[in-house]
Parts: C-alpha cells; sequence; structure tokens
C-alpha cells in the first residue's frame, strides 16, 4: 500500500475507534443516569412479602410493613386469592404486580412484585442510603474486539432462571448466539423479558465472575437478530440490581451462560 493511502486507511481505522468509544461513554452516562435517579435501582430500600389478608403498613413498628416515613398507620395491603389491593386515604385500589402503579407514602414509593407465587411490596426512597451513598464504577478499558457479531440460531423453548432469593421461573429462550472469543467458541442463551421486547436479555458470567466482577454475575442486552446474525457487545455488561441493593430479586446466570473465558470488559465490582 502506498503511503498515503496506508495513512489514509490508519486514519479511517482511528476515526471509528474514537467514534466507537465515544458511543461507549455516552451509552455509560445514560446507564449511571438511569441507576442515580430519583427512582432508579439506587433508591430501592425495602422488599417485604405478603401474607394472604391485610398487611398493615406504615412507621410504627407493629405494622407488617415497617416504613422509614409517612404516618404511623398509613394503610393496608390486601393479598387474596392472587389479587393485591391498597387501602390508602380511605380509599381501595387494586395494584397491578411489577407495573408503575404505585402507593405513594410521604416520600416513598410502594409496588407491587410477583416472584414465583409470591407476591411482595417493594419501597423506593429518593433519601435511600444507597443512593446518598453512590460513588460511581469502575469499568475495563473499552475494546472494540469485545463487540462481536454472532451467528444467531433460532431454536424456541423455555429455559429454568434462579434468581438470588432462591425461586427458580421458566423464562422464553428464542435460540442462542454462537461466537468466537479468546479462540474459544462460545454460545449465550438469552431471554426475553416480556411479550413484545424489542431486545433479546442475556444474564451471564465468566471467569472474571468473582474477582473482578460482581459474583453473582453480569447483564447486556442486544437488538433483536438479523438476517442470521445478532451484535453482542460486552462493553455494555452491566451490573444487576442486586450489586448496589439487598432488596432487588436479581435473576442468576443459567449453567448454558457460563463462559469458559475471561470477559474483560464492562463493569467491575461495585464496592459498597
Amino acid at each position: 500500500m502506498k503511503p498515503l493511502l496506508w495513512i489514509a486507511a490508519a486514519g479511517i481505522a482511528l476515526a471509528a475507534v474514537s467514534t466507537y468509544k465515544a458511543e461507549i461513554a455516552e451509552w455509560r452516562k445514560g446507564r449511571e443516569e438511569r441507576l442515580k435517579a430519583e427512582g432508579g435501582w439506587l433508591s430501592l430500600a425495602g422488599l417485604f412479602w405478603l401474607h394472604e389478608g391485610a398487611n398493615r403498613f406504615g412507621r410504627d413498628p407493629v405494622n407488617d410493613i415497617i416504613l422509614t416515613d409517612g404516618p404511623a398507620t398509613a394503610g393496608a395491603f390486601e393479598l387474596r386469592d392472587g389479587k393485591v389491593t391498597v387501602t390508602l386515604d380511605g380509599k381501595t385500589r387494586a395494584l397491578q404486580p411489577d407495573s408503575t402503579d404505585v402507593a405513594k407514602v410521604g416520600r416513598l414509593n410502594l409496588f407491587v412484585i410477583k416472584r414465583g407465587d409470591r407476591y411482595g411490596i417493594r419501597v423506593k426512597d429518593p433519601d435511600s442510603e444507597y443512593r446518598r451513598n453512590y460513588h460511581g464504577i469502575q469499568i475495563f478499558p473499552v475494546q472494540e474486539s469485545y463487540r462481536v457479531t454472532a451467528k444467531w440460531v433460532e431454536q424456541p423453548r423455555e429455559i429454568p432462571i434462579l434468581n438470588i432469593i432462591g425461586m427458580t421461573e421458566q423464562s422464553p429462550n428464542p435460540g442462542y448466539a454462537v461466537f468466537h472469543l479468546a479462540g474459544k467458541e462460545l454460545r449465550l442463551y438469552p431471554i426475553i423479558e416480556e411479550p413484545g421486547a424489542k431486545e433479546l436479555f442475556y444474564i451471564f458470567r465468566d471467569l472474571t465472575t468473582g474477582k473482578e466482577t460482581y459474583p453473582a454475575g453480569r447483564f447486556f442486552y442486544s437488538d433483536m437478530p438479523m438476517d442470521g446474525k445478532v451484535v453482542l457487545d460486552f462493553n455494555k455488561a452491566y451490573n444487576p440490581p442486586c450489586a448496589f441493593t439487598p432488596y432487588a430479586t436479581c435473576p442468576l446466570p443459567p449453567k448454558e451462560n457460563h463462559l469458559p473465558v475471561r470477559i474483560e470488559a464492562g463493569e467491575k465490582t461495585y464496592h459498597n
């Protein structure tokens, strides 16, 4: 190659690397903004499992659900035959699990979650100690080699996903990605988080897990496959909410997603 052509090619390559690093920097900025937001994962400050019948909540220690703000006795959640209602301010209404339905008490937001056959109340507090004490996340240097184009094999089925509180749920797995890293052929099996999702969700662990990275594994998303291929970007691998708060119910990597290589990309362990 002639010198001028070589210089031009090198310049184009450097510009591409710079653009990619800028893309990752922008993604990281958004990731931290969502994490630190008033209703982000750092605000998660409580989790209470409901028993059948009335579950009273408020600041008084005699309540089933003891809050850090609001009146001594604020109201009650009623669990009957798999349905949850809340009585608050003299009004009773139904709450849908794992939705944006919220009961507000003082500065607190209370949501219903369903895990397996159990129902719980998730408490978010904008003044949570985890939000106040957040000190940033260390990451591996960005390397474009960790952005790989994988072959997509469509093979719909369900796979069991165990979560950190010991519950297992069957999750839809539409297929798997085949790719090469560190001289090995690897596979990852994503799940679809909810019907109509426009992204695939990956839960994985690798040989950095429990050393440089969070012991329960990490997450990332990809776009849906196109033309038999899917792009996996490990520079966007991030810590699950459980790394920041003890009140999350994070899924754990299925055995199929235990990668026998070091993935030195994405977020490192967050030390509280």
